[in-house]
């Protein structure tokens, strides 16, 4: 049985509060995630406690960027600063596009190799292998402490009992500059695991069926612990797998405890790195740091949590087993599956046999070190003697990047965390996502299918609700009219357009296959904007831009959910949008937003009505009431920052919306985070003159 439960966090308008700063008042006791938070977060006033809900600013104890390095020395560049703050607290690693050998990509790579070592940074080459392993194999993404990166699966870290959380691009080159960025403490969940897995299954089962189960935004924007008897079930790469796909159910952080089951993971590790190293101490991973976390681990103050994103969609194997549905492509790689415990248990169902005609099976371990090990056991050339390609230790395919990707009119099924619509290849494949034994057995056979003798599980997991009593709402009426800092507009307008569908994801906002092309310019961005999803958006917005009116988009549910790339929010500003609307973000595009002065405000009511009378069958996910994927009702919008106040010109329809408070407005005034980052160097070399 499964129990979620979730802190209530308060619906009202919340009191006015700067960037960097703590809400009033006395916090209640803190979660294990809480506590982590408080550790790293700066200028906390002396006894004040973080909570979820709270504006901090954060040091972190790491900082990882991937071949988006490049882009963040870009903006890290325009700061006019030559030094980075910490060289310490960052990390590079190249390991998104490592199959293009082009002389462009790698000049790129050439030079955030250069610049490593001219910042005298820790740096990864090519091949080493995927980022997240690394800071894993590496002890950079540690027990009891927080760790970012510049990519949205981050929260694969808590599968070792750290609080890793996804950054973006700006934030980055903040971090490099300063050593700190800004975050919003996340409601807290807890996700209480019962019993223990049946034979055959693993935990990319157990990610798949929450992600499917509880699809109503059930996590979203929220960091989640996972708790229970059914956690000393789960092996660290079970852990570690479950922990990288909460990315894809919707919340920010995923984090394990750290019990005996981890601990004597690392006791492991330690004496496998001191017998290869003849005896020489790890940095970071060694026993003193093992006996520190063991005498200081960190436990929540009392059960806090009350009330319980996307691959959406799960469908039970026994289903689509009897449908017999034809692949043509097979992946087992990613920063979710590709470890040697996945390899294994893909070896043991090919072993001795061929996968079928017509299906390419690709294969890449997560790391140089994974795959060695693999080779050492034997399972890797079990895997190629049954027919599977091999690929360099990477991403790949999973971003669509490279050989192997999925063209018009194939199915797929990938051992990977996102099926998004056209992001492993042509935006009219199709793409299952499975465990590793799933995927090799679906190989051998040509169809989606289970590995021979696998007892399936049919019943679905439950979960429980405890509601906290909610508090008092305000109102438009008996709000005070919000603050404007000087110069900030107290209204945006533009013509409606409204996107009526739910978990509109970053991959159909701004396609993969842009996001490394670091010199494409804001113009062309503007053209291929939401190319994943309606390929006539940007005739509609690109005229509404030029003539002065400019657009308000309004979408469902968790726009902008997925992946961290910064250009889903600057590509849509680029195209004249002058805010967004939805039903809710995922939290990273509205990271990326806020930090791009990009205005994003929740108006579910408004959404629920457009939804009513324009979306097809009055539901969100097929168009519009002719199928179009961007309606055009021919509304004027008018989204009131003072009031907190969206109104429909001529409709008289006025909804209630939370204000964006000064913080947001400060960084729009100062064009995004970058600009802010600016004002206040200025402001320190002005003090220290």
């Amino acid at each position: 049985m499964l129990r979620v439960a979730q802190r209530s966090t308060r619906c009202h308008r919340l009191p006015r509060r700067p960037l960097a700063t703590l809400a009033d008042g006395g916090g209640p006791p803190q979660t294990v995630i809480e506590k982590i938070v408080q550790k790293y977060a700066v200028g906390v006033a002396p006894g004040r406690r973080v909570r979820a809900g709270d504006y901090v600013m954060l040091r972190p104890h790491r900082v990882m960027t991937h071949d988006n390095t490049a882009a963040v020395l870009q903006k890290f560049n325009s700061l006019g600063i030559t030094r980075v703050h910490d060289p310490r607290q960052i990390v590079f690693t190249i390991d998104h596009d490592v199959q293009n050998k082009t002389d462009k990509n790698l000049a790129k790579y050439a030079t955030i190799e250069r610049v490593a070592r001219q910042f005298d940074v820790d740096f990864y080459p090519s091949g080493r292998g995927i980022g997240h392993q690394i800071l894993i194999e590496e002890g950079y993404a540690f027990p009891q402490t927080l760790t970012v990166a510049s990519d949205s699966h981050s929260n694969m870290y808590g599968g070792v009992g750290c609080v890793g959380t996804p950054i973006v691009r700006t934030d980055a080159a903040a971090i490099w500059a300063t050593g700190q960025t800004w975050w919003l403490v996340p409601p807290m969940v807890n996700v209480e695991l019962k019993g223990k897995l049946p034979p055959g299954c693993s935990g990319k089962d157990v990610i798949v069926a929450l992600c499917g189960y509880f699809n109503q935004d059930n996590v979203l924007n929220a960091a989640i612990e996972f708790t229970g008897e059914g956690v000393q079930s789960l092996s660290v790469d079970d852990r570690l797998t479950i922990s990288n796909m909460t990315t894809e159910w919707g919340a920010l952080a995923g984090v394990f405890p750290v019990d005996n089951i981890l601990l004597n993971w690392y006791d492991a590790l330690v004496a496998k790195i001191q017998k290869q190293s003849f005896g020489i101490q790890h940095p970071r991973i060694n026993s003193q740091a093992i006996d520190d976390v063991r005498r200081n681990t960190v436990t929540p103050d009392t059960a806090l949590f009350i009330r319980p994103n996307s691959v959406k969609v799960a469908t039970p194997l026994p289903e689509l087993e009897e449908r017999r549905i034809a692949i043509q492509k097979a992946y087992l790689l990613s920063c979710t599956n590709a470890r040697a415990s996945d390899m294994r248990a893909a070896a043991e169902v090919l072993r001795g046999k061929r996968i079928a005609p017509g299906v390419e099976f690709y294969v890449a371990a997560a790391s140089s070190v994974v795959q060695a090990e693999s080779e050492a056991s034997g399972d890797w050339g079990d895997l190629l003697a049954a027919g599977a390609k091999p690929l360099p230790a990477g991403c790949g395919p999973c971003i669509g990047l490279g050989t192997g990707l999925l063209e018009d009119g194939e199915t797929g099924i990938s051992a990977t965390n996102r099926n998004y619509k056209g992001r492993m290849g042509h935006r009219d494949a199709q793409a299952y996502l499975a465990s590793p034994a799933v995927v090799a057995a679906s190989a051998l056979k040509g169809y989606i299918c289970t590995p021979d003798g696998t007892q399936t599980v049919s019943n679905a997991p439950t979960f429980q609700s405890i509601k906290a009593t909610p508090d008092a709402t305000s109102t438009t009426a008996d709000a005070p009219l919000e603050d404007l800092l000087e110069g900030f507009p107290a209204v945006f307008s533009g013509e409606l357009l409204f996107a009526p569908q739910d978990n509109l994801n970053t991959d159909g906002i701004y396609p993969g296959k842009y996001t490394y092309q670091d010199d494409i310019t804001r113009a062309r961005q503007a053209e291929v904007v939401m190319e994943n999803y309606d390929t006539s958006f940007p005739s509609i917005a690109l005229p509404l831009r030029d003539s002065g009116k400019g657009s308000i988009l309004v979408a469902g549910k968790n726009f902008g959910t997925g992946s961290s790339r910064e250009q889903a929010a600057t590509a849509l500003k680029a195209a004249g949008v002058r805010c967004v609307l939805a039903a809710s973000f995922g939290d990273i595009f509205r990271r990326n937003a806020v930090n791009n002065a990009l205005l994003c405000v929740e108006a579910p009511q408004l959404v629920d009505l457009l939804t009513q009378r324009f979306a097809k069958d009055g539901m969100r996910g097929a168009g519009g009431l002719n199928g179009e994927l961007t309606v055009r009702p021919g509304w004027t919008v008018d989204v009131d920052m003072q009031r907190g106040q969206v109104s429909v010109q001529k409709q008289g329809l006025d909804f209630v919306v939370a204000p964006v408070g000064t913080s947001v407005q400060e960084l729009w005034l100062c064009d995004g985070l970058e600009g802010y980052i600016l004002k206040q160097i200025g402001r320190n070399s002005e003090a220290s003159a």
